[in-house]
């Protein structure tokens, strides 16, 4: 791998996680119903994803495997965003993005409970680390705190575990569409689950009584925005780069996400965090990150 590949990888990968980190503010902008934002950036980002495997690939067969895979991604993510949205309305899409990383420590227990992996130092640490942080950020006022900011929080969190689930069942959709004789590119997958989740949303709507239609071309703008760069553009970055840089280098550059998110509530939504609330910020930070490591040993054990 050449210092150049690297670096632009590095550039895009930042870039992609930055990207991520603003979808919070752009759900809080088009100030629709949670839920009716989800299908929409669903909807709209899976019409752009069949565009673009339409144009390059064209569409291939999927093996049964496969099929009996692509579900999970699609219920997950749906539940995901139904959750995370809720969540950015209750606590503001800083928090409610840092909660979301989480997803760290539930695919650690994954690898646990479906796999076989043992938990490392790393983990256990990290673990510390990140609660300490959130008691930093919440913990000393949490009894004083109104009812619905606590639902944010446990909305923030769960979004993490249903992340976990999206992140498993997508990774595995993909290997099984590998598999098959045409190979099925990773954009016709992600199309497939995007359509899904949308479906999903829909019918969750539906149930809430939400209104879905926008009530502006702004607003249309806003959802167009997150779908083709919130949701495509950024993941299409992100999984592009994961192929050339090392984990824990991917991992430490995620952390934009939240820290963008984190930012974007201090400069727009006029959020005044306290000391006390910055060191949370940076500590919780720090515990998702090492969470997130992987040893030597590790990476030898997945290249072998």
């Amino acid at each position: 791998m050449t210092t150049t590949s690297r670096s632009l990888a590095t550039t895009e990968l930042l870039i992609g996680a930055a990207i991520i980190g603003s979808n919070g503010l752009m759900v809080r902008l088009t100030q629709m119903p949670p839920t009716a934002v989800a299908f929409w950036r669903m909807l709209l980002a899976g019409l752009l994803l069949a565009a673009l495997v339409q144009a390059r690939h064209g569409w291939q067969p999927l093996p049964k495997s496969a099929w009996r895979w692509l579900p999970v991604p699609m219920l997950a993510f749906a539940v995901d965003l139904w959750m995370w949205h809720k969540s950015i309305l209750l606590v503001g899409p800083g928090l409610s993005t840092l909660l979301a990383n989480a997803q760290v420590f539930f695919m650690a227990l994954a690898g646990v409970l479906l796999f076989g992996e043992r938990l490392s130092w790393r983990f256990l640490a990290g673990v510390v680390l990140a609660f300490f942080g959130l008691w930093l950020l919440l913990g000393a006022g949490w009894a004083s705190l109104p009812a619905q900011y606590r639902w944010g929080v446990w909305l923030g969190l769960a979004t993490g575990l249903a992340y976990a689930a999206y992140n498993i069942g997508i990774k595995r959709s993909q290997h099984e569409a590998a598999t098959g004789k045409a190979r099925a590119p990773v954009e016709q997958v992600l199309c497939l689950a995007a359509f899904g989740s949308a479906l999903c949303l829909g019918l969750l709507g539906w149930a809430e009584g939400e209104a879905f239609a926008p009530p502006s071309m702004q607003v249309w703008g806003i959802l167009l925005a997150l779908a083709a760069v919130g949701h495509c553009l950024s993941w299409i970055l992100i999984s592009r780069s994961m192929v050339v840089l090392p984990v824990a280098l991917a991992g430490l550059l995620l952390l934009a996400q939240p820290i963008v998110a984190y930012l974007l509530d201090v400069l727009v939504l006029d959020l005044v965090p306290t000391p006390r609330q910055w060191a949370g910020l940076a500590v919780s930070l720090a515990g998702i990150f090492v969470a997130g490591m992987k040893s030597r040993q590790d990476h030898a054990a997945q290249e072998a």
